[in-house]
């Protein structure tokens, strides 16, 4: 018998990254997992890659009408849900005085809009005992550059963990936050050039008390723990950054 046999979990943004490879752990581990992205392709190619326990639901993470029709979709492919990691997000490197209305706006409906209405709508779903997990990062801690706006996003989810846990307590629901540092998880390949990207990981890994960058494995088995595992904790952020933002 698998870890997670007979338990139901979907994951936002689980095409790529974080979201991919959490979705592999707890398929692996015997749970159903419906996963969301906004791309078809990169849609069926991680369905392809993660096998039949995988159901894969294109959905605009930002559109509360595309919210409101997953949960439909949940409900008829899962019934009820164990677990909620809310996971689908954009960053936005961009310097504070050349920060556009229009990118502000994008990463604030994507990153904190999206989240909000994501729990409400599938929250009913959710079982007593359940756990939602939402990805912040370090950024709401630490003051850094080109990374204002995301940044800001990103300390709205952590103060909604807070908010969630205690509103969704009565229902036997507990909400915790996992909090990224510099994880090689392939974002940065597709927002800057080669040699940019290998100047930047460089950077990362020796800015980590750890001296490396961290892997998309070590976010999954946090994100797995706070979902099933950690039951007397809610309203809790964990850090995943090799000490990054603690010492």
């Amino acid at each position: 018998m698998g870890q997670y046999d007979g338990k139901n979990v979907v994951i936002t943004g689980g095409s790529s990254g974080f979201g991919f490879t959490t979705a592999a752990l707890l398929a692996t581990g015997g749970a159903r997992v419906l996963i969301t992205g906004r791309d078809q392709s990169r849609l069926d190619a991680a369905k392809a890659k993660l096998g039949d326990n995988v159901i894969a639901v294109r959905s605009d993470a930002s559109s509360v009408a595309e919210i409101e029709d997953l949960a439909d979709r949940v409900k008829s492919e899962l019934g009820t849900v164990d677990a909620l990691f809310v996971n689908a997000g954009i960053n936005g490197f961009a310097p504070f005085e050349g920060t556009s209305e229009e990118l502000y706006d994008e990463i604030q409906r994507v990153n904190a809009k999206g989240p909000y209405f994501t729990v409400q709508k599938l929250a009913p779903l959710l079982t007593s005992g359940a756990g939602i997990v939402l990805t912040t990062s370090v950024a709401n801690v630490l003051g850094l550059p080109m990374l204002s706006a995301y940044a800001a996003s990103k300390a709205a989810l952590r103060s909604m963990t807070r908010s969630l846990a205690r509103e969704l307590l009565p229902a036997g629901i507990r909400v915790n936050a996992i909090s990224p540092g510099p994880i090689d998880s392939g974002i940065l390949e597709k927002s800057m050039p080669a040699e940019q990207t290998q100047q930047m990981k460089t950077h990362m890994a020796a800015d980590s008390p750890m001296q490396r960058m961290g892997t998309t494995e070590e976010v999954a088995k946090g994100v797995a723990f706070l979902a099933f595992e950690a039951t007397f904790t809610t309203g809790a952020e964990l850090p995943v950054d090799g000490g990054g933002s603690q010492i």
